[in-house]
C-alpha cells in the first residue's frame, strides 16, 4: 500500500527570489552536531567569517547550552578587543574590533522582563549598523530591530547511551531569516 504524500506546506519550502518568505520565516535552517565546548568555540569562529556588519544574532538554549562559548568563537572570529564573558550582570558588552571588522555587541537580556521597549536604554538600534549584534535569551525582545536576523537554537543531544562522554554533545540549529541570509553559506557549516 502506498503511504499518501503529506499535504504541501509552503511555509516549509526554502525562500527564492520569486517567493520571498514571509517576515520571520526562516530562509535557511542548518543543523550542527558539536561534541565539545571546544567543537562550540570552532563553530562561532567558523560562523563569524559568515557575518558582517548590521548582523543580529539571537541565541537560544538553556543555562550551560553554549551560547557564550559559541559567542566567544565569534569574538575570536572577528578578531575582537577583550575576553568574551557572559554578560548577564551587565546586560551588555562592546568588543571593538582589532583590526578592520566589525565591533561585537554582546548583550544578555535573561534579566530583561519585557521587549524591545526595555531594551532602548542599551542602543542596540544604534549599534547595529555598524556592529554584529549578538543576544542571548533575545526571544520575544529582539526580533524588532531588524527583518535579518540569524536565530541559533542550542540543545543538549540525547542519545541512548549511557556515556558521559555525550554530556557534552549540542544539536545547535541555525535559522537565517529575511533576505541577508538567501545567500549567506550557512549549509557549509554542517559539513
Amino acid at each position: 500500500m502506498e503511504t499518501p504524500a503529506a499535504p504541501h506546506n509552503p511555509a516549509a519550502e526554502p525562500a527564492t527570489p520569486e517567493t520571498p518568505a514571509a517576515p520571520g520565516t526562516p530562509v535557511s535552517t542548518v543543523r550542527v552536531t558539536v561534541t565539545s565546548p571546544d567543537a562550540m568555540g570552532e563553530l562561532g569562529l567558523a560562523l563569524a567569517k559568515r557575518l558582517r556588519p548590521g548582523d543580529l544574532v539571537m541565541l537560544t538554549g538553556e543555562l550551560g547550552a553554549g551560547k557564550t562559548t559559541l559567542t566567544r568563537g565569534l569574538g575570536a572570529g572577528l578578531d575582537v578587543r577583550g575576553a568574551v564573558t557572559s554578560p548577564t550582570f551587565v546586560i551588555a558588552r562592546v568588543h571593538p574590533p582589532l583590526g578592520t571588522g566589525p565591533a561585537l555587541v554582546h548583550v544578555d537580556a535573561y534579566r530583561l522582563g519585557g521587549g524591545l521597549d526595555e531594551m532602548e536604554d542599551l542602543d542596540l538600534d544604534v549599534s547595529l549598523p555598524d556592529s554584529v549584534v549578538v543576544v542571548e535569551w533575545g526571544d520575544g525582545k529582539v526580533e524588532e530591530l531588524s527583518d535579518d536576523r540569524l536565530h541559533v537554537l542550542i540543545d543538549r543531544a540525547t542519545g541512548d547511551t549511557d556515556s558521559t562522554d555525550d554530556d557534552d554533545a549540542r544539536v545547535v540549529t541555525l535559522h537565517g531569516i529575511g533576505a541577508r541570509w538567501t545567500e549567506a553559506d550557512l549549509a557549509s557549516l554542517a559539513g
